[in-house]
């Protein structure tokens, strides 16, 4: 019994040693493995960071472009604001120096001088979104007030009209090529283009003058009949304008 349990104390530690070194390298493999996870996670987890700073770089790209062509769209609308700003002023500046001359009075001279002595007011339409719809406009009336390029100015009128037909500048481009007209003393055109607007456009802020030109129109064609019923007409319906003043000056004569 006793060298039974001698041999069997001999033999534990042998296979005590002989276990140790196979549950050690086991151990090690697991840690070896979780490593290499945790490295292949880390490969992973910074893949798709990086992929996600690309993607951020490019959507940064892509606002500061899209503002870029904003701010452009931005400066050209203020330009063309800016331009039509000016232009209005240059209109007032002229009618207020029509006004302060006292030749209002006066019948319609020969030529284009015509342009320059017949009162003109304000072009103050709503301004149009339609950018080659304002940019036709400006470039007709242009004609008229900086460049004084009258023969020009009529087809660039008409073609607007046509381009254009619903265009919130209309009643005023069948007022240009009434003055256009009136001026050229083509008094069958003129009529035509200023009764357009006395009959389609009866809310323009240019109809007392168009129906002013249409008495001086009758008045020159000798119809003294249809020039005192137009001046009537003015002054009734525009009791307190300069076309009304104007009016009552030819009743007068």
């Amino acid at each position: 019994m006793r060298k039974t349990l001698l041999a069997v104390c001999l033999c534990v530690p042998g296979v005590v040693m002989a276990q140790a070194p196979v549950s050690g390298l086991s151990s090690s493999g697991d840690v070896e493995q979780r490593l290499e996870q945790i490295e292949r996670m880390l490969e992973a987890r910074s893949s798709a960071q990086l992929e996600m700073l690309n993607q951020l770089g490019s959507l940064q790209q892509n606002v500061a472009e899209l503002r870029g062509i904003t701010e452009e769209h931005e400066y050209r609308l203020e330009q063309l604001l800016e331009r039509q700003r000016e232009l209005y002023q240059e209109i007032d500046r002229r009618f207020s120096n029509l006004k302060s001359s006292n030749n209002q009075s006066e019948s319609a001279g020969d030529g284009y001088n015509d342009l320059e002595q017949v009162p003109t007011q304000t072009d103050n339409s709503s301004y149009s979104p339609n950018l080659s719809e304002n940019d036709a406009y400006d470039k007709a009336i242009a004609l008229v007030l900086e460049d004084k390029r009258y023969d020009e100015a009529i087809p660039a009128f008409q073609s607007f009209l046509k381009n254009f037909p619903n265009s919130t500048y209309s009643p005023n481009a069948h007022y240009w090529l009434g003055q256009l007209f009136f001026a050229k003393r083509q008094y069958d055109q003129a009529k035509q283009q200023f009764e357009t607007v006395v009959n389609d456009y009866p809310d323009s802020n240019k109809r007392g003058d168009c129906l002013l030109k249409l008495g001086v129109i009758a008045s020159e064609q000798d119809k003294s009949a249809d020039a005192k019923a137009y001046y009537e007409q003015v002054i009734e319906e525009y009791p307190e304008s300069t076309e009304s003043n104007l009016a009552k000056q030819r009743l007068n004569k």
